[in-house]
């Protein structure tokens, strides 16, 4: 079972990078030498796992696991940057107001600070704190797609990630109807899809591979950065001048 969501999140996630090519091709130009991919996100981009009543981040993340598996194909051409925030929502990263401290440029206006950076692949996860700081769905469709926006002007590729699941089916059910809205921008934006909230969902011990409320365990970020890989993996050979 947890093969065919597998596969299912796969194929998707593909048909969204493909759908995109053309963007890419507007501002890829001759092929790169080195492709730079930047993640945004809230903990869960970060890397936090708990344990005996502690949140600490972990080095085994999604992120880092991503960064792993695209070296592992292409060697050092690659490199994937964490500036995941914990308790931060795609609000602040657009309006610079989360964690100054967060890398180069943070507290800076999202079109400001990725105007200042070289990377060409950008990863937005977010939608867990919008659910904790009782956001709208609507204020997190309007924050994502100036995110998106203000990428794509920049000649940036964005990859939208719905969030992992939560186990409190009342904060669960809150948090899918964030998930809709990152649906509905990257069908509205088309930009790729990462739906990591559906393809954990779909695995029958999902819960048992979370380390709280919120955090994966490391088993898990491991999968998510499985998911991750089937959609960045094509734009990143596009960028080097491969082929799909």
């Amino acid at each position: 079972m947890r093969r065919r969501a597998w596969l299912a999140a796969s194929v998707s996630g593909v048909a969204w990078a493909v759908a995109s090519m053309a963007a890419l091709n507007t501002h890829a130009g001759s092929p790169a030498t080195q492709v730079l991919v930047e993640a945004y996100g809230d903990s869960t981009t970060l890397g936090i796992t708990c344990s005996d009543g502690r949140c600490v981040p972990q080095a085994q993340n999604a992120v880092s696991y991503l960064q792993d598996d695209l070296q592992a194909k292409h060697g050092d051409r690659v490199r994937v940057t964490n500036y995941g925030v914990g308790g931060t929502t795609a609000t602040q990263l657009r309006d610079g107001t989360g964690n100054r401290r967060a890398g180069p440029g943070a507290g800076l206006p999202w079109q400001e600070r990725l105007a200042a950076s070289s990377a060409q692949i950008v990863l937005i996860n977010y939608g867990i704190n919008e659910v904790m700081q009782n956001q709208t769905p609507e204020q997190f469709y309007a924050a994502e797609t100036t995110l998106v926006k203000s990428a794509r002007a920049l000649g940036k590729e964005p990859v939208l990630q719905t969030s992992n699941p939560m186990p409190d089916n009342r904060l669960n059910a809150r948090l899918a109807a964030m998930v809709a809205m990152t649906r509905r921008v990257a069908a509205e934006q088309q930009v790729p899809l990462v739906d990591q909230f559906a393809y954990i969902s779909s695995l029958p011990d999902w819960k048992t591979l979370m380390s709280d409320g919120a955090h994966p365990k490391p088993d898990l970020y491991r999968l998510k950065a499985e998911q991750d890989f089937q959609v960045v993996d094509p734009l990143v050979r596009r960028l080097l001048g491969g082929t799909l």
